[in-house]
């Protein structure tokens, strides 16, 4: 459905320039799709500093506003969270979308409708994964915003759920809007790029792949062990920016003389859709996620997916991937041992994934999208 006239839209865009994983990924989509689809619309990116570097090249027809004085550009922060409503009112903008989970203080008092993506609560379903005082900065700004806002938007069913549990917002002021990737996953990619990121990269001619940060709670660890128990050759590949526990997997590793395991940081998003086409499997052991945006990935990029039982990889994955308990070490080498051995399976998943993935395209998530703030406008 199409909105009628042109609106003034802005978006809270600092993740979009300065984020390479999942929030910025979702900022970026989400710029990238409206404005080139809904071009009757004029896009405000608003960013806390001046973009430098190749994360995100802003699309065409769009206008970047950065904080105007010395107040606002020596406390951007403070900009960001109060001070850009000024900039909203002189830009005109009718509505503005928070990609990240947080809108500007009193924007409810300002005229301007507002938008807020909630991507999940994992700070409070799982707190061990955080630090106190982030959670209590989490709690404040999340909770915030979704009271403040005209809609919320859920990147899953999971998290839609879990905002109506700990913050008691009404069902109906919740749109559940799935994220899309970007559409370089679901081209195929030329021998020559195969080739020359197989050499960049060091890659083996067949692995298994698993793309996320390398953090405790998305469990690199044990699809380490599982691979391990297959007593298997094969090799396993993570991609992922690494945190502490990223040495502790390295640990494992060493201790357990393990030779098949390649890890890689700051492999580049153009790099990234042809090391998933030349994967023979993609396992995604995480504990918890909000949507998981690896696993749709992998689906468009035409690879059967092994990941986690229950919350929102069923969501993403659909008949595409085999579920498994992710904390069950033999049940994941199973589930992995079936996809690489019984080529029926692999065929099957492989077809249905690419069905599932015609859920996520460019133009579905736009309408979604627009049908969200046309409820509001």
């Amino acid at each position: 459905m199409i909105l009628h006239g042109s609106f003034n839209i802005g978006f809270d865009a600092k993740r979009a320039f300065f984020n390479r994983s999942g929030l910025g990924n979702y900022s970026r989509d989400t710029i990238r799709i409206l404005s080139s689809i809904h071009q009757e619309n004029q896009y405000f990116l608003y960013s806390p500093k001046n973009p430098k570097g190749d994360i995100f090249v802003q699309p065409e027809g769009t206008h970047l506003r950065l904080p105007a004085g010395f107040i606002n550009s020596t406390f951007s922060s403070y900009w960001r969270s109060s001070g850009i409503i000024k900039e909203l009112k002189k830009d005109g903008i009718q509505l503005y979308h928070g990609l990240s989970n947080e809108i500007p203080l009193n924007i409810q008092k300002s005229g301007i409708k507002s938008v807020v993506t909630i991507h999940d609560l994992i700070f409070l379903t799982h707190p061990r994964y955080y630090k106190l005082i982030d959670r209590n900065i989490y709690r404040k700004k999340f909770l915030y915003a979704c009271q403040n806002s005209d809609q919320v938007i859920a990147v899953s069913n999971k998290t839609k759920a879990d905002i109506i549990h700990f913050f008691g917002i009404k069902e109906d002021k919740i749109s559940v809007v799935y994220q899309g990737c970007n559409p370089l996953f679901n081209a195929e990619a030329s021998e020559k790029m195969k080739a020359a990121v197989t050499i960049k990269y060091g890659l083996p001619s067949a692995y298994i792949l698993c793309v996320g940060t390398i953090e405790e709670r998305k469990n690199q660890l044990q699809l380490v062990k599982s691979m391990q128990l297959l007593n298997t050759e094969f090799p396993l590949v993570l991609v992922g920016k690494s945190t502490a526990y990223c040495n502790e997997i390295i640990k494992y590793i060493e201790t357990e003389n393990l030779n098949n395991v390649l890890i890689l940081h700051n492999v580049s998003n153009e790099d990234l859709p042809a090391i998933y086409r030349m994967a023979n499997a993609f396992v995604y052991p995480s504990l918890v996620e909000g949507f998981g945006i690896p696993v749709l990935e992998a689906l468009a990029s035409k690879v059967p997916v092994v990941t986690s039982k229950g919350g929102a990889m069923e969501e993403a994955g659909g008949e595409g991937a085999i579920y498994v308990n992710p904390e069950n070490t033999e049940e994941l080498a199973q589930a992995i041992h079936k996809v690489l051995e019984d080529s029926i399976t692999r065929e099957s998943l492989i077809r249905e994934g690419d069905k599932h993935f015609k859920k996520f395209t460019d133009e579905v998530i736009a309408e979604n999208i627009m049908n969200v703030y046309k409820s509001i406008l």
